[in-house]
Parts: C-alpha cells; structure tokens; sequence
C-alpha cells in the first residue's frame, strides 16, 4: 500500500558553485515503472564537493545533489513491476547501465559505456524523498539491505564497491605491500580492504597531519605525513628498497600518479583510482620506468551489481568500521557537514533527512 505524503518537503538546492542551501521543494511523484524512497541517510562524495566547489559538467545547476543512498520505499508508480515493495530498506547506487553495450552484454557492467547515474541524470538524495526511475529499477544498482545493517551505514557501500573494484581489477592479495595515497574515506575504506584481501603491509600516505590522525582507527601498518618527507625515499626504507607491489592513488593530485611509478616494486601495479583536475590529467610519468620495471598501470572506475552486493555483505559483517568513517549531520546541517568535510575535519559526513 501506498503512503499518502505532504507536497512539499526539504532538499538540498545547489544555485551555482559555493551557493547552496537546504529549501522547501515539491516532493516528486512516483515514476511510471519506479519507486518514491523516503531517504533515510545520504553520504558526502569527494566528487559532491567537487560539484559544490566548482560545478559538474554533468550537472545543471540549480539541482539535488547526493549518490550515496539508503531509504525506505514510500510508493511505487504505475505500471511498476519490479521486485521492492513499499516499507523495504533499500540501499541505491547511482549507477544506471545502457544494458545494449558491448561491455554490458558481455557481463562488465563496470566498463558500461553509456551510463548514466542518479544525482545527474535524475534528481540527487539530499532531500527527503527521491523519485527513482525505471531505468533504475529495471538496470540500476538496487539492493535489499541486510537484516541489522542501519541505514548510515548502508548508504556508503557505494563507495566500497568502486574499493572492491578497484583491488579486485588490481590482484590485491597475500603478501602485497599495498601504499595508498590520501587518507580520505576512500583511502580509509582501501586500507581495511587490503588487510581483508590478504595483504602484508598497508602504508597510507597524505600531507594533512589532522587527516592521518583520524585514520589510524582504519590499522595501517604505516603512516607517512609526506609534507615532512620524501614519499618515494620512505616507502623504499619502508620496504627495504624494493618498492610496493600495489600503490593506489586515492587523491586528485597528478604528482601523485608520477611518485607511484617511482616508488613500485618491479612488476608492481598501480591502480589509478582518482580522478585528476582535465587541466592537469597529462602528468610527467617517466614511461622507461614503466618500460624497464615491467609494471602495470591500472585505471579503475564504477563499479558492477556484485561489487555492492559485496560491499552491504561486507558493511553487515562489522570487518569494516564503518562507525570510525562516518559522522552523521541532520540535513538541516547540511553546510556545516558540507564545511567541515571540505576542511578535512570528518572522514565522511553522512546525513539524515
């Protein structure tokens, strides 16, 4: 049955880049074929605060911003026929596959080359309500979460799948010195994971002092603050001058990709996770050391339905600590939660409406 709700109720607006404000909005309507969610918590992106910061090519402002979801279903709309009914928790990735590409035929849908994701294509989960669309139910990321999983926590295993991708794509395993660069969420997130896949030493690096701080709750074997050192030199001491087998670049800077080649074990990989800036994504990367070290260079991006199927498991087990990563801020505190995740001083704001 459906639940009768008000008109009107509160989302986050984004006018322009730094210009944004929590406002009174017109609930939306059930999508033929799809689901209204009341929104229970959505989790802070590094690329949201890229879009509040300086825009999204792929967004048209004034818009709902907010990927990272978990709610309840409220109403489904006509015609609808898929398998959620109303009163189910549910944790929804962004992420809308064409279904009709090579790559989606064959099984990859992380390498869809024609998805399309919820927050740009559709209406984002800083409100209290979402309107989820039936591309979504039919070919999007939709998953029943886990007896005892709270919805907080649920709405993060978003980014876990794009971790698990990544590490999977990258071989992480037994006996691997893993390095990963920037000691956000993500680097957070990378740094359980790695110990989980078998590996014999996590080193996490950032240049924030306060950043590192917070993520030793997340047992890296080694903290490197590389604004008092030199990266590369202390990862070879590190690991007796041989280098890492996997270093992951969970940052946006360029000269990081450059110090990965350098700091790589003979053969090693490295999984290019962040994005960088388009006016500075040609770093100088000596290619002979790629050349001459054998090693392989590794673009990750997205993520497919088993990666967040794997990431609710995962988040449900408790072998992540996922209460050490999260803050949570009502959306009525949606700037203060923005601030202080762009100062740095949360790991990840997650908010309930």
């Amino acid at each position: 049955m459906n639940v009768k709700i008000s008109n009107q109720m509160r989302a986050l607006v984004v006018r322009a880049p730094m210009q944004y404000a929590v406002e009174d909005v017109t609930v939306p309507e059930a999508p033929a074929g799809g689901l209204l969610l009341k929104v229970l918590a959505c989790a802070l992106c590094g690329s949201d605060l890229r879009t509040l910061r300086s825009g999204h090519r792929k967004v048209t402002l004034p818009w709902t911003i907010g990927h990272e979801i978990s709610g309840v279903v409220v109403e489904t709309g006509k015609e609808y026929s898929g398998e959620w009914r109303t009163g189910e928790s549910l944790a929804i990735g962004p992420v809308v596959y064409c279904g009709v590409c090579d790559f989606c035929r064959e099984g990859r849908f992380e390498l869809c080359e024609n998805y399309r994701e919820i927050a740009q294509a559709w209406q984002g989960g800083f409100a209290e309500y979402i309107a989820i669309p039936q591309e979504a139910v039919e070919r999007g990321l939709i998953q029943r979460i886990p007896d005892g999983l709270e919805h907080a926590h649920a709405a993060v295993t978003e980014p876990i799948s794009s971790c698990l991708n990544a590490q999977e794509k990258g071989s992480v395993g037994l006996g691997d010195t893993v390095v990963i660069i920037g000691s956000g969420p993500i680097g957070c997130v990378h740094t359980r994971l790695a110990h989980l896949r078998g590996a014999k030493q996590v080193i996490i690096a950032d240049v924030v002092e306060e950043r590192l701080n917070l993520v030793e709750a997340f047992e890296p074997d080694a903290v490197i603050n590389a604004s008092k050192v030199d990266l590369v030199q202390e990862v070879r001491r590190l690991t007796g001058g041989k280098g890492a087998d996997v270093i992951i670049t969970a940052n946006p800077v360029p000269q990081t990709q450059v110090q990965a080649v350098e700091m790589a074990r003979k053969g090693g990989r490295i999984l290019l996770f962040g994005g960088l800036p388009v006016d500075q994504s040609r770093p100088g990367v000596d290619m002979n050391l790629v050349h001459y070290n054998a090693l392989h260079l590794i673009g990750t991006t997205i993520f497919a339905l088993r990666h967040h199927r794997q990431a609710l498991e995962l988040a449900a087990s408790g072998k992540i600590p996922l209460e050490k990563l999260i803050t949570r801020f009502p959306l009525e505190d949606f700037n203060r939660g923005a601030e202080m995740a762009l100062a740095g001083k949360v790991i990840k704001a997650v908010f309930l409406p």
